[in-house]
């Protein structure tokens, strides 16, 4: 069966796959990583900038582990969902270090590095190397979901195990490359999440979904949870061109980022201002705003504080902290809500 599934696939390949992204010319094992991370729930158009930006700045794996990894998250802000950035960067420094800078070239060691699961170890191996490997994004799960109306929630094992079941089915000896290629570009141009062109599919005759009338029908999605609501404020303290931030911790909700410091509510914000010694100032409300993470959401109440004085004897808490000059910016990685509230009006400088 595979045979005839695979053919067809392949031959609407050849005629209408994609073949001119940017990490599809001069692949190499670590650029085609570095692609892989960024593509994980993010689409194509939004990432070929960062890409083509990343890979100037990084050209090599020696390169990206040698880099501070403040300065790598700053080519990254923007992108969204941090922990791919931060596991991409342990894993350049393991390849570094156990493997003399070479991306490794075995699945299972592939497979070990942060950051990389069983689909996308498959992905880069099969598609720089032709490893006969199959692969299960989110895009290969809802073609092979809808073609065989596999119910249920991806997320679930039971689930994904009858996907990986089918992905390995269908999977060619020849040409793995272009047949993972192509199954991506199936599920990203034919088989979409909300218009599936059924007409314009080349296996709609032997799809049960279609069949069914009702491909949208699969995969199931994820169980829906109402999602919590939690209030903070942001405490900008500004000092002429210059604003307070701080480091996140390494694990959390912009986890190693450079952010304002975070208030539950006035008291705090006092205590705040205290422990980094402004003593005389003024402030102001800015506009609040929601920001939406995965989970929750979190409505911000900016509240910017301009400061005239200050208690220079006072001792500040144990954290990373900086002074972010707004005229000469420095090259960090920036929480999204930093980074929209350092674009507001009253930052701009003349």
């Amino acid at each position: 069966m595979h045979s005839l599934f695979s053919d067809k696939i392949l031959a609407w390949y050849d005629q209408h796959g994609r073949k001119t992204l940017p990490w599809q010319k001069n692949k190499t094992l670590y650029s085609v990583w570095v692609s892989e991370i960024m593509l994980q729930q993010t689409q194509v158009t939004t990432v070929i900038p960062y890409f083509e930006t990343f890979m100037t700045q990084f050209p090599d794996v020696v390169s990206l582990a040698n880099t501070p990894q403040d300065e790598m998250l700053h080519y990254w802000s923007g992108l969204g969902y941090y922990a791919r950035a931060r596991n991409l960067y342990k894993a350049a420094q393991v390849i570094r270090d156990q493997y003399q800078g070479q991306f490794p070239t075995d699945f299972e060691q592939v497979l070990a590095l942060p950051g990389i699961g069983r689909s996308t170890a498959g992905a880069i191996l099969s598609s720089v190397l032709g490893q006969h490997h199959a692969i299960l994004d989110g895009n290969v799960k809802r073609v092979l979901a809808r073609h065989h109306a596999i119910a249920g929630w991806p997320g679930k094992k039971p689930v994904e195990n009858a996907l990986w079941q089918r992905a390995i089915e269908h999977t060619p000896e020849m040409r793995v490359t272009d047949f993972n290629q192509a199954m991506m570009d199936m599920g990203a141009m034919i088989c979409n999440r909300s218009k599936p062109q059924c007409d314009a599919c080349p296996i709609a005759d032997t799809c049960v979904a279609w069949a069914q009338g009702e491909p949208k029908a699969y995969p199931h999605s994820k169980p829906k949870k109402q999602q919590s609501v939690k209030r903070a404020r942001l405490i900008i303290v500004r000092d002429g061109n210059k604003v307070w931030l701080e480091k996140r911790p390494p694990a959390g909700i912009w986890g190693s980022l450079w952010c304002f410091p975070e208030a539950a509510d006035l008291t705090e914000q006092q205590e705040i201002l205290k422990a980094i010694g402004a003593e005389q100032y003024t402030e102001q409300c800015l506009p609040e705003f929601r920001h939406t993470f995965s989970h929750y959401h979190f409505d911000i109440q900016p509240v910017l504080v301009d400061v005239s004085l200050w208690n220079t004897r006072q001792v500040m808490e144990a954290k990373e902290t900086l002074w972010y000059n707004l005229a000469h910016p420095q090259e960090i990685g920036l929480a999204a809500a930093t980074s929209k509230l350092l674009s507001a009006p009253e930052f701009e400088m003349a």
